[in-house]
């Protein structure tokens, strides 16, 4: 049975809107000299499985963890989840992501048969400036006015945005219109999803010196109208001198995140599946040493867990099942 915290080989997605920053947010140079946009840490996905980087485990794909070992990962919940439920990922967005939008599960099934839905969170690590993040529709914008923006390249003035600053947390729910880039490194934790309909892409051209595909009309059959502009959470003292805190980020059906920060030896709660990023600071959870960038699952039959910040605070993002 699966007891010990997982930790698996990140995954590197050359992205043309990326950049070279993941090898300092990962702690290990990138391949080559082109642009990297993400880092999957944790995925059950169809087009990539994390295998698992060291432990009793080693050497074992998340898929055969999940078809073997299901019980002792997820606990109670195990048999409401085909696949592990979350793609847990670094983001690298020196440049402009698209604009664009996820589906809902019940969009996903019929525009993308064989993918889920697509909820996420967006948790800032730092933050350029003159960087944006663009998250929900401005009051009043509706299909005609968003159809006219995509035709005369005006698409921006119909988004909300803000400057992100590091210690913000984006709640994204699936059907949120959205866009992020101009330097910014985030980490972010999803529904195990790749389905991405791309609304408009700032007149770029991709590596073949060809435009990107756009999804125009899925992505208008998948936007909530109702929606409305999306601010995000933001951690007070966020950072290597961070004050002892423990704040709810985000909570949904799918996963809740919360911002776990402290110099003191601390305790995470077991009985069910959780995921732990590490934001800043260095230590021991579980009893093995994490660094920012870490990505540790872990499984709902591992129990209590012990955190030992080893100086400045240990700060954690913690995902949990509800």
């Amino acid at each position: 049975m699966v007891r010990d915290p997982l930790r698996f080989e990140p995954f590197l997605r050359p992205m043309v809107w990326g950049g070279r920053r993941l090898a300092a947010a990962l702690g290990r140079p990138l391949p080559g000299d082109g642009p990297y946009g993400e880092a999957w840490l944790v995925s059950d996905h169809a087009s990539h499985t994390s295998v698992a980087a060291g432990g009793p485990a080693a050497g074992r794909t998340l898929r055969d963890l999940m078809g073997h070992d299901r019980a002792a990962l997820l606990g109670p919940a195990a048999a409401s989840h085909s696949s592990f439920p979350w793609l847990i990922k670094l983001l690298d967005a020196n440049d402009w992501l698209s604009v664009q939008v996820h589906p809902d599960d019940a969009a996903a099934a019929r525009l993308w048969p064989g993918e889920r839905g697509k909820t996420e969170a967006w948790f800032i690590l730092d933050a350029a400036p003159g960087s944006r993040v663009y998250a929900g529709l401005k009051p009043g914008v509706d299909a005609a006015r968003l159809r006219a923006a995509l035709a005369d390249g005006t698409v921006a003035d119909c988004l909300h945005s803000f400057t992100p600053r590091p210690g913000d947390c984006l709640f994204l729910p699936a059907g949120t219109v959205h866009a992020v880039g101009g330097g910014v490194l985030m980490a972010e934790v999803q529904q195990t999803s790749d389905a991405t309909f791309r609304l408009y892409d700032w007149g770029r051209v991709g590596t073949d010196g060809k435009p990107r595909k756009l999804h125009v009309e899925e992505a208008l059959a998948c936007i909530d109208w109702d929606a409305g502009p999306v601010t995000p959470i933001h951690v007070e003292g966020y950072g290597a001198q961070a004050p002892p805190a423990r704040k709810r980020l985000a909570e949904c059906r799918y996963f809740t995140l919360d911002y776990v920060s402290d110099t003191a030896p601390f305790a995470l709660p077991g009985g069910r599946l959780q995921a732990a990023v590490v934001l800043h600071g260095r230590g021991a959870l579980g009893g093995s040493a994490v660094r920012p960038g870490d990505a540790l699952v872990l499984p709902a039959a591992a129990g209590p867990l012990g955190c030992a910040p080893e100086g400045p605070p240990l700060g954690l993002l913690l995902a949990s099942l509800p």
